[in-house]
């Protein structure tokens, strides 16, 4: 029989490696801890409090008050309804666009370089230079009102109208940001081996066939990887909201969102306890969307 002898491991050897393990580690411990970690946990501090902010800042505890008063209130409703719509028309769309025109420039069209610096350039500009621009293209007297008139056409007040200021943030978003899903695309395009559409194309297999049986399936981490990204951020639509309606939400409520919501109870309400929570309800609503995501695209298996 041959006996295996066993090194006896060193304690203090091993505490030293854990030392260093941790001091290397420090860095990125300390960056986590001051700017997410400690960040959550003051917020649920906040709303868990009735905080006072005049004449010096004072905290009264209040329990899930600040939660229970969501459920009563209105703007709260009408603000996940907006952001709902919003996230519901957007993202599919963005998503599509953006995968129509990342496999247009991945076809090998001329002067493909021109157009993808061009595709990007609303991405590269400044969501406030974007928001009033399109403010003044909105206008009543702006360049839209002018082309319709131009061709006979009767004006419309886009920026007052409810059911319609919304739809027009959508539109300048879409524009603004599929662009930056087409680059993602555009890369994951690239990877795929085309020898499976040499192949497809053996079995005689058309343009359509091989975008729906190869390209699609292929894409399927891709695409779950930009629908998540592009929920959390159009849930989080708040800078063109509020220079559309100079803060208000208006017309009407009508380009009301969360993140505006939770602004106005801040800086203008002075609730900080009462936008903290709400800032937990659209957390909650964003992780469930998410999670429910990963489930649709197989996201368990990615």
């Amino acid at each position: 029989m041959f006996q295996i002898s066993r090194r006896r491991s060193n304690p203090r050897r091993n505490v030293t490696e854990d030392l260093a393990g941790y001091m290397f580690m420090m860095p990125a411990i300390l960056v986590l801890g001051t700017f997410v970690v400690s960040p959550i946990l003051y917020a649920v501090f906040l709303s868990l409090q009735k905080v006072q902010l005049l004449g010096g800042i004072k905290y009264e505890f209040i329990g899930f008050r600040n939660f229970t008063r969501l459920v009563e209130d209105e703007r709260v409703w009408i603000a996940l309804r907006n952001t709902a719509e919003y996230v519901i028309i957007v993202v599919p769309i963005q998503t599509v666009l953006a995968l129509v025109l990342a496999v247009t420039l991945n076809s090998g069209i001329r002067g493909k370089n021109l157009w993808r610096i061009l595709y990007f350039l609303p991405t590269v500009t400044s969501s406030a230079v974007l928001t009033l621009i399109f403010m003044w293209i909105y206008n009543t007297d702006g360049l839209l009102n002018d082309f319709l008139a131009s061709i006979g056409l009767p004006t419309y007040n886009w920026l007052g109208d409810p059911a319609v200021a919304l739809k027009g943030i959508m539109l300048m978003n879409i524009w603004s940001t599929a662009p930056f899903y087409m680059v993602i695309y555009l890369a994951a395009l690239q990877d795929i081996p085309q020898t499976l559409y040499e192949a497809a194309e053996l079995d005689g297999a058309n343009g359509w066939q091989k975008f729906i049986r190869i390209t699609v399936p292929l894409l399927q981490s891709v695409t779950f990887f930009v629908v998540a990204i592009g929920v959390i951020g159009t849930f989080q639509l708040f800078d063109q909201s509020y220079i559309f309606s100079g803060g208000t939400g208006g017309p009407n409520n009508a380009t009301l969102t969360v993140v505006l919501l939770i602004y106005q109870a801040v800086f203008r309400n002075l609730q900080m306890g009462y936008a903290a929570a709400i800032a937990f309800l659209l957390a909650a609503v964003i992780i469930t969307i998410t999670l429910i995501q990963r489930r649709l695209f197989g996201g368990e298996r990615i």
